[in-house]
């Protein structure tokens, strides 16, 4: 999610307190965070010392495509002074080890050569926080006869390829083809289904499964899906793409999942979300947000994240914005709470009038307190940056889904069922 606003802290005049929003990521072995300023985003990896107090930063400057980083600390027990006391030290080249499951292509299957006769899984697991691919990306290749082989390769490996047609009421068709494959140990597994789907309605359906696992047991599963139907009680034609992903460590205790999703309709209405929850052994985060655009100039965003590890650390930050015509108003919380259950937590408002005044307040649990009005301008993104036109023109193999050909006389069942609603349960921890 693109930050559309600067969302920090503000204080009274001479108050040095950090503008900085963090969003927790799972990426390269590392607790990630982001850090949102105005128009310019960059990353901020954490991890938790050995110390049930202190934690380490460390920071990779982004969008300059200058590779930076910088050494921070911060002492938990410290936080009750008016602000985190945040020292900066001289800058030294980022180093992450690799997580074995995410950065190995090697230990996945090769790409087919012209002794493999059949298939072979050409992908690896899923990447983190990668949203929702176009359809292009997908590569979506479906057969048009009817297949049913299987062969065994020279080195034992096997593979098998199936395609069919399936079809029901209302005008139901569903064309479809599927491949995998596993080496003659049975340690490597892959497959990967495609499909199509379309009824009288006007439903279109685009979609992909795809999962697998390697000889060290990690294992990965990812979906996604592309919809157009109309809408139930606008009747307007609509889009909606979604995306589950998830991998898990066969030698560690270190898994990821998200889930992604996006809504159009031809007003402009639009809506989009994900979920996340990782885990990298002793450390554990979650994050939500969401965007609403009514397609009038309205607009609503939220991000909720916090993370914890087994030691008894837990801090989060989370933030919520209303704008309409320039009136709107800001709001946000972070905490956070020390394995001795020492906890901090400061809140914050603002209240933007439209007329170039901005009402801004907080406070926190160490006292500090704020409420000033001052002159600022108001900067929001009434619209999305991907709307509705760009999804029709990423959609064309959706859009040119050829659905089966109507009787005369006949006239479609329009109960649509439901939509694509975001999933609110997470699934269950990924220990092993």
């Amino acid at each position: 999610m693109s930050a559309s606003a600067t969302i920090g802290f503000t204080a009274p005049v001479g108050a040095k307190l950090p503008r900085v929003d963090v969003s927790p990521a799972f990426r390269n072995g590392f607790v990630e965070f982001r850090r949102k300023k105005r128009k310019l985003i960059g990353a901020v990896s954490i991890k938790c010392c050995c110390s049930d107090s202190t934690m380490t930063i460390r920071g990779s400057g982004g969008g300059n495509g200058v590779d930076k980083s910088d050494d921070w600390r911060f002492d938990a027990k410290k936080i009750s002074v008016n602000y985190m006391r945040i020292q900066a030290s001289s800058a030294m080249p980022f180093a992450s080890p690799q997580s074995r499951f995410v950065s190995k292509p090697e230990k996945f299957f090769s790409r087919c050569t012209p002794r493999n006769l059949g298939p072979q899984s050409c992908e690896s697991p899923p990447k983190r926080d990668t949203g929702i691919a176009n359809e292009k990306d997908w590569g979506i290749s479906l057969l048009n006869d009817d297949v049913n082989e299987t062969r065994i390769n020279e080195d034992g490996s096997t593979w098998y390829r199936e395609s069919g047609e399936d079809l029901g009421d209302n005008g139901y068709r569903c064309r479809w083809t599927s491949m995998g494959g596993q080496s003659s140990d049975g340690t490597l597994e892959w497959k990967e289904t495609w499909w199509e789907k379309s009824d009288w309605t006007g439903y279109k359906e685009l979609g992909v499964e795809k999962s697998g696992k390697n000889a060290e047991g990690d294992s990965w599963w990812e979906t996604w899906r592309e919809v157009l139907h109309q809408d139930e009680w606008s009747n307007l034609a609509r889009i909606e793409r979604s995306a589950q992903k998830q991998a898990k460590s066969g030698t560690e205790n270190a898994g990821w999942y998200e889930n992604w999703w996006e809504k159009y309709d031809a007003k402009g209405w639009t809506e989009k979300g994900a979920h996340k929850y990782g885990r990298l052994n002793e450390q554990s985060w979650w994050e939500k947000w969401g965007e609403h655009y009514d397609g009038r100039g309205s607009v609503l965003k939220w991000t909720d994240k916090w993370a914890e590890t087994e030691l008894g650390t837990k801090w989060g930050d989370k933030w919520e914005e209303k704008f309409f015509a320039g009136i709107g108003s800001r709001q946000g919380e972070t905490w956070h709470v020390s394995p001795s259950d020492n906890r901090w937590s400061r809140t914050w408002g603002e209240e933007h009038f439209g007329n170039g005044k901005v009402h801004k307040y907080g406070k926190s649990t160490t006292g500090e307190s704020w409420d000033i009005v001052v002159d600022e301008g108001t900067y929001y993104e009434a619209e999305p940056h991907y709307g509705w036109a760009d999804v029709v023109g990423d959609s064309s193999q959706l859009l040119s889904i050829q659905p089966r050909e109507r009787p005369p006389g006949v006239f479609p069942n329009m109960d649509f069922g439901p939509s694509l609603p975001p999933e609110d349960e997470l699934p269950p921890t990924l220990s092993q």
